[in-house]
């Protein structure tokens, strides 16, 4: 068997990419370009590879027998799934992944999905939790939800679900009231509301019940500030975007890469 725990690229040049549909608005291309260049590492080069199918990512491997590693997004998360080899912890609980180790140096290649989602949204969050941030609303139920919610149940922080529709072990907006936001002080959005061009859009909740005990946190990083961000803030709570946990969740890919190299 390959390498399961930390999977090996051998060549000189080592490529690496992102996979999904479309990949207009990707952040990552641009962020390991200037990871390269500030680091001097001349020797690896990072592509996006905008595929309708996940099974077209095995077409991908077999075309570059240097691909060693590959970032996940919308909508590949769940559908590359069995496609992979192995799963670490997060991604099987989650069952979904956004990164993807590649080892190519046995018969088959070997791939291993990890979530690394898990890691930037735990990371950035922890240093604002204060003692009285003890219960948590999560705005969606979509793949970035999921993420979330293993986070907060590794933290032992319990949450409820808030969707526009009504499913199962979710709450409707129309659910969250005064009561609900006194006791539930932790306000995460894992929706596109808010995000560019969307600028206007935001979680539909009685945002004059909240307080500076509030911490709120967007997914969202694009704008800096969302609507949703805005209007706690004014409120006095603190408040969080996705750009950290993004760039922690890259990083988090590129030590994964590279665990035995």
């Amino acid at each position: 068997m390959p390498y399961p725990h930390g999977l090996l690229c051998f060549y000189d040049m080592r490529t690496f990419g992102l996979i999904g549909f479309p990949l207009s608005a990707s952040f990552s291309k641009q962020f390991f370009a200037d990871k390269f260049k500030a680091e001097g590492i001349t020797d690896c080069r990072y592509e996006l590879h905008p595929i309708p199918q996940a099974k077209e990512l095995l077409d991908l491997i077999e075309a570059d027998p240097k691909l060693c590693g590959i970032n996940v997004t919308i909508p590949h998360k769940v559908s590359v799934l069995p496609f992979l080899t192995e799963l670490d912890d997060a991604s099987e609980k989650i069952g979904a992944v956004n990164c993807i180790a590649i080892d190519q140096s046995g018969e088959k290649p070997y791939l291993k999905g990890y979530n690394t989602d898990v890691y930037g949204f735990e990371e950035s969050l922890k240093p604002l939790l204060k003692p009285h941030h003890t219960k948590a609303l999560i705005f969606g139920d979509g793949g970035a939800a999921k993420a979330v919610k293993y986070v907060f149940n590794q933290l032992n922080i319990p949450f409820i679900s808030v969707v526009r529709n009504a499913q199962p072990d979710a709450v409707l907006y129309s659910s969250v009231t005064k009561e609900v936001l006194e006791e539930y002080t932790v306000l995460v959005n894992t929706t596109p509301l808010g995000m560019f061009p969307n600028v206007d859009s935001f979680p539909p909740i009685p945002y004059q019940h909240l307080s500076e005990k509030h911490l709120a946190y967007d997914l969202v990083y694009n704008p800096e500030e969302t609507a949703f961000l805005t209007r706690v803030k004014e409120q006095g709570g603190t408040i969080k975007n996705g750009l950290e946990m993004l760039h922690l969740q890259a990083e988090r890919s590129w030590d994964i890469w590279n665990e035995q190299i």
